[in-house]
């Protein structure tokens, strides 16, 4: 039997991984490194402090702080799983592509991963695995109602 799409594929489900949710203390720590870089920089520049000293504190508190959570911030948004009700597709990347794709009829193990931080926040890792593959297929961490996205999978495939 051939796997194609049904002519009335429907999108179910589509999330990136979640920031906040999934790292709530790195996601808080990494805001106040930005806006204690900005208050300190504030500080030294109406201080009197020499030019050099204001740079410095400018340069390691805010832009160390813009850019790890610019980093962060592009790497969830480069991650999209989407649940039809035919596939469920994992595609990471923005200038090189990595699509990986699981169609529910193949679907033999569906795995929901929580700690007790992420059953508060509903996130929790995702992993998907076919009768085709020995390992895990699909596996994507953060992910927003993980729940959710076990339940369709396993509504469809039982089709």
């Amino acid at each position: 039997m051939e796997n194609k799409p049904s002519l009335e594929e429907k999108t179910l489900y589509q999330g990136n991984p979640s920031m906040f949710r999934n790292h709530p203390l790195w996601y808080v720590g990494n805001v106040l490194l930005i806006l204690l870089g900005l208050a300190l920089t504030l500080y030294l520049l109406f201080s009197g402090w020499h030019y050099y000293w204001v740079l410095t504190a400018l340069i390691v508190g805010v832009g160390g702080g813009l850019v790890a959570y610019g980093c962060w911030w592009l790497q969830c948004k480069a991650c999209k799983l989407t649940v039809t009700n035919d596939r469920t597709t994992l595609r990471r990347g923005i200038l090189a592509k990595n699509v990986t794709e699981v169609w529910h009829q193949d679907v033999r193990n569906v795995q929901l991963d929580q700690t007790f931080l992420h059953r508060i926040f509903d996130v929790g890792k995702i992993g998907i695995s076919s009768a085709g593959q020995a390992e895990i297929e699909i596996t994507v961490n953060g992910m927003p109602d993980p729940d959710k996205v076990k339940e369709l999978i396993d509504e469809h495939r039982r089709r």
